[in-house]
């Protein structure tokens, strides 16, 4: 399924009109149509119940009219009050409002203390309330009576029906400047915006319903929108069939280069992660000092020292470190750098020299992105087109501007730097994105809030580069962002919101069996 930004929305229902000659009152009926069904199981029944539509002047506005007469004809109490000046409603908007009043449905248009003091008594006794204030379109500062009207909607704890999205949210980014409806769920019209994704603006959707309202299919597939949802029916295309006869050294060889004094965790999460993923054979190369600690902690992960800076520093660095690492790639698939590896200038140093002799598959994650900061021509001059797997603060950093300045235009940031680095990026976050060079950008659909815990970087760095062998490497990021993602969702449900990274890392192979078997038609 695609993801539309707003002007990408505004095309589909432009060539909807122009290409196809679907009249706006159309997709308006069927808006209306969908959104009333919605209501109607929030509602359980209609016999007796009691729904609130708040309409603006927009089309939104009028999808919600075009609801009220629906839910009317179910048996449901429709009271609608109209926010704005009615002089301001859009044709098709207009037309929905007369049909409504024909048909004796109350109409108040909130103008008055009278209607304001009307609205916050017919609230107490509503079932549910449908939010058709603000569409796609908002973006900004919110009006003085808007505000007051979801100010009054949250403080209900009434159910809220969203159309398309929660009043207050920008479609494109998620963000909040003040206030917005606080929705039990929300009817997306068409495809997703990012907005439904992003926090606030997820925190604000609740249940994301989605309905296409009779959209020409060719409008809502259109190569020329390169936001996809990464969901399972995408993630089982991803992971070849694995066959009977195959050996370790098929299954990929992974090279992990990771750790340093006191961040020996963040090199074993990883490496783990890498033979959980389905990895052949992992190698964890750390600094000398602190081999014999990582030769004990694990079992199945391979260890080998690097030098040091100095001996006992915990530091990889200098002449001696690079040439032992470049020996050692020669005999690995996919290389992953980074987890707990410090950030002391010889080892950055060592990093970037390594990136720009490799010509096989990389991941760099956490301060193996680092070791880039003010050195991004030479990172978008590697031989191959490296991993990068940074939260946001990381990516942030590493393109030289604030958290703010990312966040306000978070899509467009994350693809330009994809292709201005010539690096495949993974930025994690709430919903986590994988945007290529070429311009596509893939919207995560698992995930949970309890995996907010250290450590989870580090496996889904090494889940990603243990299947680089296994599939397309450039399908890698991909196929390891929704194992990960959903490996969390299965340890959430076992233990709720106190996960450890290790929690996980234990739950990859069985999100591994789940998408087999997903593959298979759901077959055991």
């Amino acid at each position: 399924m695609k993801i539309a930004m707003t002007e990408e929305m505004r095309s589909i229902d432009k060539q909807a009109l122009d290409t196809y000659g679907i009249p706006e009152l159309l997709l308006m009926e069927n808006a209306g149509h969908r959104t009333a069904e919605a209501a109607l199981e929030l509602l359980g029944e209609a016999a007796g119940k009691s729904v609130i539509v708040l309409a603006g002047t927009g089309n939104n506005g009028g999808d919600a009219f075009a609801a009220a007469r629906h839910l009317a004809n179910s048996g449901v109490r429709v009271k609608i009050f109209l926010i704005g000046d009615p002089a301001h409603l859009k044709p098709s908007a207009a037309v929905n409002r007369s049909i409504d009043e024909k048909m004796g449905i109350e109409v108040h248009e909130i103008a008055s203390d009278r209607v304001w003091d009307r609205l916050s008594v017919a609230m107490k006794f509503a079932d549910v309330v449908i939010d058709g204030i603000l569409g796609t379109g908002f973006s900004g500062e919110l009006r003085k009576n808007v505000l007051r009207l979801i100010e009054l909607v949250n403080a209900s704890g009434k159910r809220v029906l969203s159309i398309d999205l929660p009043s207050g949210v920008d479609a494109d980014t998620g963000a909040v400047t003040s206030v917005a409806i606080q929705a039990a769920a929300t009817l997306t019209l068409g495809l997703p915006k990012p907005g439904h994704f992003f926090c606030p603006g997820a925190e604000c959707t609740g249940k994301l319903l989605v309905d296409d309202i009779g959209i020409p299919t060719a409008l809502l597939d259109d190569e020329a929108i390169h936001q996809t949802l990464l969901d399972e029916a995408l993630a089982t295309t991803l992971l070849p069939e694995r066959l009977q006869g195959v050996h370790k050294g098929m299954c990929g060889r992974i090279l992990v280069i990771a750790g340093s004094r006191g961040m020996t965790g963040a090199a074993y999460l990883a490496a783990l992660a890498a033979l959980k993923a389905g990895a052949g054979l992992v190698t964890l190369a750390v600094p000398a000092s602190l081999h014999d600690l990582m030769e004990m902690k694990t079992t199945e992960v391979m260890t080998v020292p690097v030098p040091e800076t100095k001996p006992g520093s915990g530091i990889i660095g200098g002449d001696k470190a690079l040439g032992t690492l470049l020996e050692l790639t020669g005999n690995y698939d996919a290389v992953l750098m980074g987890p707990g590896l410090g950030r002391a200038p010889e080892t950055g140093e060592v990093v970037r020299k390594l990136a720009a002799y490799l010509e096989k598959p990389m991941v760099l994650d956490a301060d193996a992105i680092y070791a880039f900061r003010g050195h991004l021509k030479e990172l978008a001059r590697c031989k191959q087109v490296p991993v990068l797997t940074p939260h946001f603060g990381e990516l942030a950093g590493l393109l030289d501007i604030s958290l703010d300045e990312l966040r306000a235009n978070l899509v467009t940031r994350v693809r330009n730097a994809a292709a201005d680095l010539q690096c495949l990026i993974v930025a994690k976050s709430e919903c986590t994105l994988a945007a290529y060079p070429q311009g596509g950008v893939f919207f995560t659909s698992v995930g949970n809030p309890g995996m907010a815990t250290a450590g989870c970087g580090d496996v889904l760095a090494g889940t990603i580069a243990g299947l680089m062998e296994q599939t397309e490497s450039g399908l890698a990021p991909l196929a390891g962002v929704y194992l990960h993602g959903f490996a969390g969702d299965l340890a959430a449900a076992k233990l709720g919101d106190g996960l450890t990274a290790s929690d996980v890392l234990a739950e990859l192979p069985h999100a591994l069996v789940h998408l087999r078997r997903a593959q298979a038609g759901g077959k055991a």
